[in-house]
């Protein structure tokens, strides 16, 4: 029999029994209740930002419960967040896109392991292939140009370089190498440059940052008051190699790609830049001579498309092999240009290139160390020039005198240069013959009215240090010019 104490007793163990069981469910339901309550949310008001050439800011929101960052790779967007614990917002802060190619960077927004992407976009620069005429900075004719042309020198080996600026050994243009150039009395720097590597082959497109590249190296230049002068170089000889019919029409449509380009980025130089069409086209007779009459001619319109200071800018056309002789008896026209007074010719001298540059014995000929008529050597007789001495230099310039410099078109002598050997014997006599050539010949140019420039690819002025590494070849050209 259960005694009144023992069902009390019964009836409060029941009772702790059944308090415990609702703690217990209670206490459960709650763990449930605030693992719910944690449970990660994040979600972003954006999933995509398209910014405009000119860049600029924008905001998105961030709806979170827990801390979050963002992950941003791109160095020319921002990404500040004013709160990472809860909601907060990312501010995007976008520069402007100089090129005009699109860019794009794809930004995380995580937290844990869930994150969200927002893509930002930024289109490229529309550049107008055609602006109004503007003569500012222009008031020069050719002639007028050419007469505040003294000196000039070329950066060899570098811009052309196939393989990339640095390909054939020399560090890349810097600013102190043309601050040297000027210092050592050059007023006048020819660029020579490759693109077409630099190109998709299939759209003609230059790359922007070649382009960006090649206008900093004319920036350097103009910084400086040098004239310069911008070219297609040997670039693998597309054009070079091609004066034929048969290539006609696929060179003169990758001409006029290329030089809409380059005019259209150097568009906003003053009359201090210059452009030559080609380099040395491998022309040498009449057929030859009227296809490359017609690349001049694509040259001149794609450049005179772009307007702007372009309508203004003075070009350089070459002639046939840029030889002298060649280009006195078949440069017979020059291309039409709706802009008149605003052409120069161009030619190069090495003569006697056994003399000048050859660096071995050719079946054609052997070297000549000695030039000139007081160098000859006794010591190595046949060594000594057999032709194109003084009288020979004396002969060829007034050619182009008379073909254009007299007709009120400027020639400009691209390339020049005779250089210093370490194998002959009679070494004075030597370094006399060299030092002669390059004050005769400089000034048989200055004398006719011809510009020079001097073809230097690290011999003359270091590119590593920009010290004047050869005094004598130096003194020689300047003595020459004056």
């Amino acid at each position: 029999m259960i005694t009144p104490e023992q069902k009390t007793n019964n009836m409060k163990t029941q009772h702790r029994f059944l308090g415990i069981l609702i703690a217990f469910i209670m206490s459960a339901s709650c763990k449930k209740k605030d693992a719910a309550t944690v449970e990660t949310q994040l979600s972003v008001s954006s999933s995509a930002e398209l910014f405009t050439a000119d860049g600029g800011m924008s905001e998105v929101t961030v709806t979170a419960n827990t801390a979050w960052s963002v992950i941003n790779t791109a160095d020319w967007c921002s990404a500040n967040a004013t709160a990472t614990n809860g909601n907060g917002k990312i501010s995007f802060t976008v520069q402007s896109n100089s090129t005009t190619s699109e860019r794009a960077v794809t930004c995380s927004v995580a937290s844990g392991s869930i994150s969200r992407e927002i893509k930002i976009r930024q289109l490229g620069k529309v550049i107008p292939d055609s602006i109004a005429p503007d003569i500012t900075g222009m008031s020069n004719d050719a002639v007028q140009l050419a007469a505040r042309i003294r000196l000039g020198i070329n950066i060899g080996n570098t811009l052309e370089a196939i393989g990339g600026e640095t390909a054939w050994g020399n560090p890349a243009v810097t600013k102190e190498l043309i601050d040297a150039i000027k210092q050592a009395g050059f007023n006048a720097v020819r660029i020579p440059c490759a693109w077409d590597q630099y190109a998709n082959q299939t759209t003609g497109k230059i790359s922007d940052q070649w382009l960006d590249r090649v206008k900093q190296v004319v920036q350097y230049c103009i910084d400086d008051s040098l004239y310069a002068v911008l070219n297609i170089h040997w670039d693998g000889g597309w054009l070079e190699n091609n004066i034929s019919a048969g290539a006609q029409s696929s060179v003169n449509a990758k001409q006029k790609a290329y030089w809409k380009q380059i005019a259209i980025t150097m568009r906003g130089f003053d009359e201090h830049l210059l452009f030559a069409g080609a380099n040395e086209p491998n022309a040498n007779d009449a057929a030859s001579m009227s296809v490359l009459l017609s690349y001049h001619q694509t040259f001149v319109n794609a450049v005179r498309s772009t307007g702007g200071r372009n309508t203004y800018r003075t070009l350089i056309v070459q002639g046939p092999s840029t030889n002298i002789d060649y280009t006195s008896n078949l440069m017979n026209t020059l291309p039409a240009d709706p802009t008149p007074r605003r052409m120069m010719a161009e030619v190069h001298y090495y003569e006697p290139f056994q003399f000048t540059a050859l660096s071995t014995d050719a079946s054609w000929g052997n070297m000549f160390y000695y030039w000139g008529q007081d160098n000859h050597s006794a010591i190595e007789p046949a060594r000594n020039a057999t032709w194109g001495e003084e009288d020979f230099v004396v002969a060829e310039f007034p050619k182009m005198k008379a073909k254009f410099v007299d007709k009120g078109i400027p020639v400009i002598v691209g390339e020049y240069g005779a250089y210093r050997r370490t194998t002959p014997l009679d070494v004075d006599k030597h370094q006399r013959s060299v030092d002669h050539w390059i004050t005769f010949v400089t000034q048989q140019q200055v004398a006719n009215g011809l510009k020079p420039f001097w073809w230097d690819t690290g011999g003359l002025i270091s590119r590593s240090n920009y010290t004047v590494t050869d005094q004598r070849t130096l003194n020689a050209i300047l003595l020459g010019a004056q």
